[in-house]
């Protein structure tokens, strides 16, 4: 049965210490749990389950007035079986990664898919974020491909921690709202997307065929994976040369280049677009 209400926590207690530690990725590797803060990235951890119907969140930290401003979260997060402890604020910000703490700090369980379930699933729009290192540009990509209706997201082994908590910030909740595979080398991914029937298509700046082109042809309507390379640096050849094509957004302003979170959503609603014509595809059919 859930706690009946919110437990009372010394700072110096046990269960403060290995919240906090998983501030660091050793440590949130080896327990397979992660830190999620603010009102939006909790409430969304507690109604998210495992595909065996295991509970995301674990463990709730709140402030007195948190708990009493977000009653609603603290009943789902006890609902959801979650242990939830009524902390000092100092203790709040001693685990928080933020500079101004919003009072809610949730312990959640790794849910991250098998890559092999991802290809299962036949998607038609998949986000491949290959040598990405910043974190908040990770998990704003992940945001983007959410809001796009992306049904998977892949992080290649040469990124970030998905569980860093500058990327959960960022994912603003959409961490929980589809499956993302990590680890994934890069050619296993594309192998893997392209026999699954899914277009690869490489987002550069220096690519050869321009997305309007791409789009005014008709050309991306089909299932479609998009790979996005690194921040400073894009995708290295190797990876370019992995992909059915290498199509870059056209500037048609004096801009010298567009941010990596601002490609990947251009990338992504052009493709969520062209596959809700029409004559898009809305499912995949295998050949």
């Amino acid at each position: 049965m859930p706690p009946a209400g919110p437990e009372p926590i010394s700072p110096r207690s046990a269960r403060v210490s290995a919240a906090r530690r998983l501030a660091r990725r050793n440590f949130r590797g080896k327990d397979r749990l992660f830190l999620a803060e603010g009102p939006q990235a909790v409430r969304e951890a507690a109604g998210h389950r495992a595909a065996d119907g295991t509970a995301t969140l674990v463990e709730l930290f709140a402030t007195a007035e948190a708990a009493e401003r977000h009653a609603g979260i603290v009943g789902a997060a006890r609902g959801a079986g979650a242990r939830v402890h009524l902390a000092p604020e100092e203790v709040v910000a001693d685990i928080s990664t933020t500079v101004t703490p919003q009072g809610l700090v949730g312990v959640c369980r790794f849910l991250d898919t098998p890559f092999e379930d991802v290809l299962a699933a036949r998607p038609r729009l998949v986000a491949v974020l290959a040598h990405v290192r910043d974190p908040g540009n990770a998990g704003t990509v992940l945001r983007c491909a959410d809001a796009a209706g992306a049904e998977a997201v892949v992080l290649t082994d040469a990124s970030v921690d998905l569980y860093n908590p500058k990327a959960v910030r960022a994912s603003v909740g959409s961490l929980f709202h589809l499956p993302v595979a990590v680890g994934v080398p890069v050619e296993q991914a594309v192998r893997g997307l392209r026999g699954a029937g899914v277009r690869v298509l490489a987002a550069d700046g220096a690519g050869d065929r321009d997305l309007d082109e791409e789009l005014d042809k008709g050309a991306m309507g089909g299932p479609t994976a998009w790979v996005f390379g690194n921040e400073a640096w894009g995708l290295p050849g190797e990876t370019r040369a992995l992909a059915d094509a290498v199509v870059r957004v056209p500037l048609h302003g004096r801009a010298e280049s567009l941010n990596l979170a601002t490609a990947a959503a251009v990338c992504l609603y052009a493709s969520a677009r062209a596959q809700r014509a029409p004559t898009g595809c809305r499912s995949v059919t295998v050949s």
